[in-house]
């Protein structure tokens, strides 16, 4: 694997499990009424690379995904990550 790659998966995994931790907090401090995560907050983390753990997150605890404003921010950050491997590959910077 070339270092760059490994770099890259490296904070994705970082930055995903950080984003899914945010979620679960997030999680429990809307149900107990306490100071929220900011919405802008959770979707920073998702576009450093946090986006996996933020799928995972919002599965595992149940949060955020009934927001229609939220999710669809969340599939166009989605979406940039996924063009931007595609565009790597096709330039040929990820062989």
């Amino acid at each position: 694997m070339k270092p760059i790659l490994f770099a890259i998966a490296a904070v994705y995994a970082v930055m995903s499990v950080v984003t899914f931790f945010a979620y679960g907090i997030d999680k429990r401090r809307a149900e107990r009424g306490k100071r929220r995560i900011r919405e802008r907050t959770l979707h920073l983390l998702e576009l450093c690379g946090g986006w996996p753990g933020g799928a995972l997150g919002q599965s595992f605890f149940r949060h955020k995904r009934q927001k229609l404003s939220y999710m669809l921010l969340f599939a166009c950050i989605v979406i940039v990550h996924i063009a931007a491997w595609i565009g790597g590959g096709w330039m040929g910077w990820l062989s």
